[in-house]
């Protein structure tokens, strides 16, 4: 892959063969990041197999609204999966800068500073955008077409691991950002709000399921 290339340029093996070689770049959070962009795509699946079917013509507009949200948050998330491959790119590129003299050493903490806020900005905005994937899969599994319903299932799921994905790498790297760092100090109480979002939007999104897929 070139520089001007993405992530969503590769084939599926090349992506997964990257994700699997040893290079650190793209990793976990570009791997939650596409998590999170397969479920929005399934919403919006869900969304083209309700839209204009008698029994779904209540729900008609607010059908059409998760879809175009859906397709928002698909994007969204495939340039973040970029995003936070660069950014720790950038981590490691500063953690290679030289450190002989004062004023080396000072270039570099302000570089490592720089790289290191991106690097859990990155992913928790990624956990942000994948909650609002959870919400849109709940509601189509409530009122899409019932006979993909497990489809709005399968979209939560991954949504759910979107979340919690990001949310382990922001973990990881919070503690390396400065104490005086605002980000450092806001980080901990958006990590409680979004995993508990996650648990209860993947659990009411999983009931909705349930309760519509028809018994065997």
């Amino acid at each position: 892959m070139d520089d001007s290339s993405t992530l969503s340029d590769l084939t599926i093996r090349e992506l997964t063969t990257r994700l699997a070689s040893s290079d650190p770049v793209p990793g976990g959070g570009s791997a939650a990041a596409l998590a999170g962009a397969v479920g929005a795509s399934l919403v919006s699946m869900v969304v083209e197999l309700s839209v204009g079917r008698a029994d779904a013509a209540a729900h008609e507009a607010t059908l059409s609204e998760a879809g175009v949200a859906a397709t928002q948050r698909r994007d969204a998330l495939l340039e973040l999966a970029d995003e936070d491959a660069v950014a720790y790119a950038s981590v490691m590129q500063a953690r290679r800068l030289p450190k002989e003299t004062e004023a080396d050493r000072e270039a570099r903490a302000r570089a490592l500073r720089t790289a290191m806020v991106e690097a859990v900005r990155v992913p928790l905005r990624i956990a942000e955008i994948a909650a609002d994937v959870l919400e849109l899969a709940q509601t189509v599994a409530t009122i899409g077409n019932r006979n993909a319903v497990s489809d709005a299932g399968v979209a939560a799921q991954l949504a759910a691991t979107s979340v919690r994905g990001a949310l382990l790498n922001v973990r990881i790297n919070l503690p390396h950002l400065p104490a005086d760092e605002p980000l450092r100090n806001s980080a901990p109480g958006e990590i409680a709000r979004l995993e508990d979002l996650a648990t209860e939007r993947e659990r009411g999104a999983l009931a909705a399921v349930g309760t519509r897929i028809e018994p065997s």
